[in-house]
């Protein structure tokens, strides 16, 4: 059975804590210690008082669900003891300084860095990209204006450029279009929409090649606990890790 710790104690660490199977979660840490407390109690796990303390335990795999400044940090110091990562704050891979030192520590430790999918589907798909000739790689993200701090009155694109110029504006935007563009190999166009009439977060990945052609619309559901957190997002790391158990894996 694969031991787990998780970094972050929000909205996705709780959820992996109450509902990832077949697992053990020996230890968590946050820095808000009622969280960590209170999700440690969930699963059994230790409630660790420092980072420090967490790399003490014995596990084969940490869960990083706690922010881009948090995975900057803590990201080298997990691959290179040879643990496994599973880095939700994919944002922060889009320095490249930080990702070509993570590849390096993984080569000589023998650790992976897995990405989920996140707030979107399609992924798998994308790795033709690296294969095949990719022509046209678009992410279109539409939110409701009060997500975007804005006031419009119709629908209004706030952003078109490459994902790189849309990490300086919107920031929070930044973990869909760097995974897509890791997928793929190649930088993905962002548009950034305000929709007054948008009840929820709507990602549209289109994307263009050789293969043909392929559009994917994913309306995202707030987790139950946090609407600022896609429940997609959480679902897809109990997804990853439950496909560490199973010895067929289904997709690219």
């Amino acid at each position: 059975m694969k031991t787990i710790a998780i970094l972050g104690c929000g909205n996705i660490g709780r959820i992996v804590a109450g509902q990832a199977e077949n697992v053990r979660i020996v230890g968590v840490f946050d820095q808000d210690r009622d969280r960590c407390h209170a999700v440690a109690a969930l699963c059994g796990a230790t409630a660790c008082e420092s980072f420090d303390a967490l790399m003490t335990l014995d596990f084969d795999l940490l869960v990083e669900a706690a922010s881009v400044e948090a995975a900057e940090e803590y990201a080298p110091r997990v691959i290179e003891a040879g643990r496994d990562l599973v880095m939700l704050s994919v944002g922060a891979l889009a320095d490249d300084g930080l990702r070509a030192r993570l590849e390096n520590l993984a080569r000589v430790s023998g650790a992976k860095l897995r990405i989920p999918s996140g707030a979107v589907i399609g992924l798998d798909n994308l790795k033709v990209g690296r294969i095949s000739r990719l022509d046209r790689l678009l992410l279109k993200t539409t939110k409701p204006p009060a997500a975007l701090g804005v006031e419009v009155d119709e629908s209004t694109c706030l952003f078109r450029g490459p994902a790189t110029e849309s990490i300086k504006q919107f920031p929070r935007n930044i973990n869909v279009a760097v995974s897509l563009s890791l997928a793929a190999d190649r930088e993905c166009e962002v548009e950034i929409w305000a929709d007054p009439q948008a009840t929820g977060n709507r990602h549209q990945v289109i994307f263009e090649g050789e293969f043909g052609r392929a559009e994917i619309t994913v309306d995202n559901v707030p987790s139950p606990d946090n609407p600022r957190t896609s429940y997609l997002a959480a679902l897809s790391v109990l997804a990853l890790i439950d496909d560490e158990n199973h010895h067929i894996r289904v997709g690219t």
